[in-house]
């Protein structure tokens, strides 16, 4: 088979000739190309002697194409339109094999939680850069584009994302003074606690969440006085040791040794965490493999 010599034309000449046909001027199009004018004039020359055609009349206003250069360009368009959409392809490609990740995990959990996902992560891409704060936060990191996407805890206010529920949650169980006479016992209902301060969080701080336990409280029939929740774990957990009150953690905090605090579980069933991947839709489609892959770990 014969080749010709035009299969090895570099196929940057036909962009720089469809930016000149589009513009009309060789000082605007050199612009759009980041590039000066001479150069481009003589990229546009080195096409017409390739091709042994004029492409373009050139006159005092600018340039026009002649019949031959309106031929060449109705040919070249669709090339550099597929060139375009193989380029996106292969950007979406590398994305999704992960170059960098920039995930949000809420401190929710116990951080041991995430743990065999993190390793797993840290195998597929080559920069995984691990942000950590309470799901409120990630939510408004995402927002603002600072994060790529965030494993939260639901429920959770999420407007304008992509929620994707995850099969993993966790119950809610009591942290208590190991001084207090419920201590002694296996498990705990609510109302078994109910003459007791709580240590809880203000609604503007999770609204979805307040509102998800209280009705639950309500349901229990508790309705215990309320102290502000620190928001540092450690200073919460020397509160209580100290006997100030009682909290709900998630059940993997019980692998926390504090002195003077125990955990024991809660009877009522629906008083749980639920986890969940929070994406931005537009990044949805470049973080399928992240899906599967936080719903299998």
């Amino acid at each position: 088979m014969t080749t010709s010599p035009l299969h090895s034309l570099d196929i940057r000449l036909l962009r720089y000739f469809a930016v000149v046909a589009e513009e009309n001027n060789v000082r605007r199009a050199a612009e759009r190309l980041f590039m000066s004018q001479p150069p481009l004039s003589r990229h546009i020359r080195q096409l017409e002697q390739r091709l042994g055609v004029t492409l373009f009349v050139r006159h005092t206003r600018g340039l026009t194409l002649t019949p031959e250069g309106q031929r060449v360009l109705a040919i070249v368009r669709p090339l550099l339109a597929q060139q375009d959409s193989a380029y996106a392809a292969l950007s979406k490609l590398s994305q999704a094999e992960g170059a960098s990740l920039r995930l949000g995990l809420t401190t929710a959990f116990e951080q041991d939680f995430f743990t065999p996902l993190e390793t797993r992560l840290a195998a597929r891409v080559e920069t995984l850069n691990v942000v950590r704060h309470g799901s409120p936060e990630l939510v408004r990191q995402l927002r603002r584009g600072k994060i790529d996407a965030a494993l939260v805890a639901l429920p959770l206010e999420t407007t304008g994302l992509s929620v994707i529920p995850l099969n993993r949650q966790e119950p809610l169980i009591a942290a208590l003074p190991a001084q207090w006479p419920e201590s002694a016992q296996a498990s705990l209902t609510l109302q078994a606690l109910a003459s007791r301060p709580l240590f809880w969080f203000k609604r503007e701080r999770n609204p979805a969440f307040f509102d998800f336990t209280r009705e639950i409280f309500h349901r229990a029939g508790y309705a215990p006085v309320r102290i502000e929740e620190p928001l540092e774990h450690e200073v919460l957990l020397a509160r209580i040791a100290r006997g100030d009150g009682v909290s709900l953690f998630p059940a993997s905090f019980a692998a926390i040794q504090r002195q003077g605090v125990v955990f024991r579980p809660v009877e009522e069933a629906a008083l749980c965490l639920r986890c969940g991947l929070v994406i931005p839709p537009e990044n949805a489609p470049r973080f399928e493999w992240l899906i599967t892959m936080a719903q299998t770990a």
